[in-house]
C-alpha cells in the first residue's frame, strides 16, 4: 500500500523539507493519488539530481580533457556525436520500459511492470551487441567519415574505440533507470547514477595524467574512466533488483522470452529510437560542419556543447517526471490529471530554462573562460559564440521536452519522431548547411539553426499535444 505524504508542519518549509527528504530516500507513492505540485516535487527532485551530476560530470571532462589538448577535445567530441546514436537507443528502450512499466503500475499489475521490465533488459543487451562490436572495429573510419584532421585520429582513436567498447553498460544504465522511473522510483535511478559518476570524476584527472605508480593515458584515460563508472553504476542497479524489494519483484522466470511483450516493447522504443537518433544525427552533421572551420572551432563548438548538457540534462530530469505522471495516471484512467502534470512541470521547467538563458547570455565569457585555458583564444572566441546563439531558445526547448515527454510516457512516441524528423531533417540540417555555404556569416550560420528549429518544433508539438489524442494511446 502507498505510503502518505507526510501532514504538513506548521512551518510550511519544515514540510518542504520532508517532502525532498521522501524523494531522496525513494519513498513509495501512488502517483494517482497525491497532490500533483507534491508528485512532481517527488519524481523531479531525484530526476534532477540524477542528470545533474551527469550534466557535472560533462564539464569535469571537458575541463580535464581541455588541458590535454585540442585534438583531445576535437576527438572526444566528435566521439561523443557518434556514440549519441547508441545514446539514442539506450533512451529509445528507457522510454519504452517506463511506458509500459508506468502504466502497469497505474494498472496495480506489479507483475506485469516486473515481466515488462525483464525484457527490456533483454533487447538492450542484444542492441549493445548490435551496436558495440562495428563501433568498436571501424572507430577510426568513423573519426575520418566525421573530418577529423589525421593528427587527431592519431591520437584519440583508442578513445573512441574504448566508448564503443562500453556500449552495454551505456543502453543498460539508460534503460534499468528507466524501469525504476516508470515505477515511481526514481531515486534508485539518481543514485545509480551518482555513484557512476563520482567513480568517473575520481578517476578522470587520475587515468589522464596519471599519478605515482598509476600510469597517464591522456585522452583514452577519459573513455576507460568513464567506462569503469558506468560499469559500477550499472552493478548497482543489478544488485538492486536482486534484492527483489518495493513493486518491482523481478525474477528469473521474467526474463524468459516473451514475443508479445517484446512486440509491444519494440513498438514503442522502435520510434522512441528513431526519435532521438534523429536529433543525433543532426548534431552529428553540425557538428561535422563546424570541424570544417578547424580543430579550434570544433574544440570550442564541443566544450560549448558540454555547458549547453551541463544545463538542459537537470532540466530533462524535470521532463522525465512527466513521463512517469503521465504512464501511471493513464493506466488508472485519469487523463484529465494526466494533463494537469503536463501543464504544471511546463510552467517549472519554463522559469528554469529562463534562468539559464540568462546565465548563458551574460555570463558565457567567463564560464567558458574556466574551462579554457587563456591562450586558446580561438577556441575560447568559438564556444562564447555558440553559447550565446543556441541558448536564445531555450525557454521554448524546456516546454518543448516536456511535451515530448508526456507523448513518450502515454507510449505514442512516433508523433514526437514526427516532429523530430521534419524539425531537424527538413528544416535544420538544411537550413545551416544553405546558410553556411551561402551566406558570409561563417560558423555563427550553423549556430543559429539551432534555436530557429528548436523553437518551431516546440510549437508544433505543443499544438499537436492540445489535440489531445495521445490520451486515448493503449499499450
Amino acid at each position: 500500500m502507498a505510503n502518505q505524504i507526510p501532514k504538513p508542519a506548521p512551518n510550511k518549509l519544515t514540510s518542504y523539507y520532508r517532502i525532498i527528504g521522501s524523494a531522496l530516500r525513494g519513498d513509495y507513492y501512488d502517483f494517482t493519488t497525491i497532490d500533483l505540485r507534491k508528485a512532481v516535487i517527488l519524481l523531479a527532485i531525484p530526476m534532477m539530481l540524477e542528470l545533474a551530476l551527469e550534466s557535472v560530470f560533462a564539464v569535469v571532462d571537458i575541463y580535464f580533457v581541455n588541458r590535454v589538448g585540442v585534438h583531445a577535445v576535437s576527438i572526444v567530441g566528435l566521439t561523443e556525436s557518434v556514440i549519441t546514436i547508441v545514446y539514442s537507443v539506450g533512451i529509445g528502450l528507457s522510454a519504452a520500459a517506463t511506458a509500459l512499466v508506468a502504466r502497469r503500475i497505474g494498472e496495480k499489475n506489479n507483475e506485469a511492470a516486473s515481466h515488462a521490465g525483464a525484457q527490456s533488459i533483454l533487447l538492450a543487451i542484444i542492441a549493445a551487441v548490435v551496436l558495440g562490436v562495428p563501433g568498436f572495429i571501424f572507430s577510426a573510419d568513423i573519426l575520418r567519415w566525421m573530418k577529423a584532421e589525421p593528427s587527431a585520429i592519431a591520437e584519440g582513436v583508442w578513445y573512441t574505440r574504448i566508448m564503443f567498447a562500453g556500449t552495454g553498460v551505456i543502453i543498460l544504465l539508460f534503460l534499468i533507470n528507466g524501469i525504476f522511473r516508470g515505477a515511481g522510483n526514481p531515486s534508485i535511478a539518481m543514485k545509480s547514477l551518482w555513484i557512476g559518476n563520482i567513480f568517473n570524476i575520481l578517476l578522470d584527472p587520475l587515468l589522464i595524467f596519471g599519478l605515482g605508480f598509476i600510469p597517464h593515458f591522456g585522452v583514452q584515460g577519459a573513455a576507460i574512466a568513464t567506462t569503469i563508472g558506468r560499469t559500477v553504476g550499472v552493478l548497482y542497479q543489478v544488485y538492486y533488483l536482486r534484492k527483489s524489494t518495493g513493486v518491482l519483484q523481478m525474477k528469473w522466470h521474467h526474463f524468459r522470452p516473451d514475443p508479445k511483450i517484446i512486440k509491444a516493447l519494440v513498438a514503442i522504443a522502435s520510434p522512441a529510437t528513431f526519435q532521438f537518433i534523429i536529433a543525433s544525427a543532426s548534431w552529428i552533421f553540425l557538428a561535422s560542419m563546424v570541424a570544417e572551420y578547424g580543430s579550434a572551432a570544433s574544440a570550442g563548438y564541443q566544450t560549448a556543447i558540454r555547458l549547453f548538457v551541463f544545463f538542459i540534462l537537470p532540466a530533462w530530469g524535470m521532463s522525465n517526471a512527466v513521463a512517469t505522471l503521465v504512464g501511471q495516471n493513464l493506466g488508472a484512467k485519469l487523463p484529465d490529471r494526466a494533463e494537469k502534470s503536463v501543464t504544471l512541470t511546463s510552467k517549472y521547467n519554463a522559469v528554469f530554462m529562463a534562468i539559464v538563458t540568462a546565465i548563458l547570455l551574460f555570463f558565457a565569457h567567463p564560464l567558458v573562460r574556466f574551462f579554457i585555458p587563456a591562450a586558446q583564444t580561438e577556441q575560447i572566441r568559438y564556444a562564447v559564440l555558440s553559447l550565446q546563439i543556441i541558448s536564445s531558445g531555450y525557454i521554448f526547448y524546456g516546454v518543448g521536452m516536456v511535451i515530448t515527454q508526456a507523448f513518450n510516457g502515454a507510449g505514442d512516441t512516433t508523433t514526437p519522431t514526427w516532429v523530430y524528423f521534419f524539425g531537424f531533417w527538413i528544416f535544420q540540417v538544411p537550413f545551416a548547411w544553405l546558410m553556411h555555404r551561402y551566406t558570409s556569416l561563417g560558423v555563427a550560420s550553423i549556430f543559429m539553426a539551432v534555436p530557429i528549429a528548436e523553437t518551431l518544433m516546440s510549437v508544433v508539438i505543443y499544438i499537436l499535444y492540445r489535440r489531445g489524442k495521445w490520451k486515448t494511446v493503449q499499450v
